[in-house]
């Protein structure tokens, strides 16, 4: 009778461990951020087809990197857990908490009593309907669960991902500056990625109760070119033919219309005449015949944060 070899756990579990993010480190990677309008999903994805980013409910969404059939299996269970959740209580019920321990259950099942692991990572973030209180969940191939209120990076090279994050990351940052500075991490300094590399989606609370939405297309694009921030104003000047001026130190954030016209819209004070500044932005409110308008451009800042001033 031949005695079975001997495998202490420890060593049985390094491993396990060691096959995991063996297979995981060969997928490419993927960023969730959060941003001053909700939760970003960022992830390098060159296929038309296969989807690392989804819809799991109403505010919750998923990322899943490694293995695609294993995560992609996690996912469709999820769906039917929060469908089934909100189906049988309310929807209000539905989070991304409980779903991040149901799938930390089932990885943990996984990586002790099966033989082989799951070879996944992978991100359930939800956005709240406050600011402030958006929640990132970041599940390890062994069930191991760890909460963020900032930024997530799973998949291959993510400490080097991480580090590059980092430096650019802010919460207050609207969405195209969001986008570049993910999209820049997951580049590195020796790439450049464009719309086809990418799958990206956002959790916005601007978007109702199906807060989540794919950025894609021409929409993507426009995202990618918008210039980075800069803190000295361009200054150009709207003339209708008379006097008074209004000078403007901010500018706001573009939405998703006004990226991809190039143009910023003001609450003017003259009708639109002449642009002659550096720019792009057109004087577009039309008020009594004949001023002058003069503002400085910082497209980084949000509306809220605009401050108007006028003389006459």
């Amino acid at each position: 009778m031949t005695m079975p070899m001997y495998v202490s756990p420890e060593q049985l579990m390094k491993d396990k461990a060691d096959y995991a993010r063996k297979g995981i480190a060969r997928g490419r990677a993927a960023i969730g951020s959060t941003y001053a309008d909700g939760v970003l999903l960022c992830a390098e994805n060159p296929s038309n087809t296969l989807r690392k980013v989804s819809e799991i409910y109403d505010r919750i969404g998923f990322v899943g990197v490694g293995r695609y059939n294993e995560f992609d299996q996690l996912r469709i269970a999820g769906v039917r857990h929060a469908d089934f959740k909100g189906y049988a209580f309310s929807r209000d019920d539905v989070d991304a908490r409980s779903l991040a321990n149901q799938y930390a259950q089932i990885l943990g099942h996984y990586f002790t009593h099966e033989m082989k692991p799951l070879e996944v990572e992978m991100l359930v973030a939800e956005m709240s309907e406050e600011d402030g209180g958006d929640q990132l969940f970041h599940l390890l191939y062994d069930g191991t669960v760890m909460d963020m209120a900032s930024f997530v990076v799973i998949g291959g090279e993510a400490e080097a991902i991480r580090d590059r994050l980092e430096g650019t990351w802010n919460q207050e940052a609207g969405l195209p500056d969001a986008v570049k500075a993910s999209v820049g991490a997951l580049a590195g300094p020796d790439r450049t990625l464009v719309g086809d590399d990418l799958e990206v989606a956002v959790l916005a609370r601007q978007s109702g109760r199906r807060a989540f939405r794919r950025v894609e297309g021409d929409e993507l694009g426009a995202l990618l070119a918008w210039p980075p921030a800069f803190r000295r104003p361009e200054v150009g000047r709207c003339s209708a033919g008379s006097t008074g001026s209004r000078t403007s130190t901010a500018s706001p954030a573009p939405s998703t219309a006004l990226v991809a016209s190039a143009r910023m819209r003001w609450r003017g004070t003259c009708s639109v005449g002449s642009w002659t500044g550096g720019g792009v932005p057109t004087c577009s409110s039309p008020t009594a015949p004949g001023c002058t308008s003069t503002w400085g451009r910082i497209p980084s800042t949000p509306l809220r944060s605009a401050r108007l001033f006028a003389t006459w």
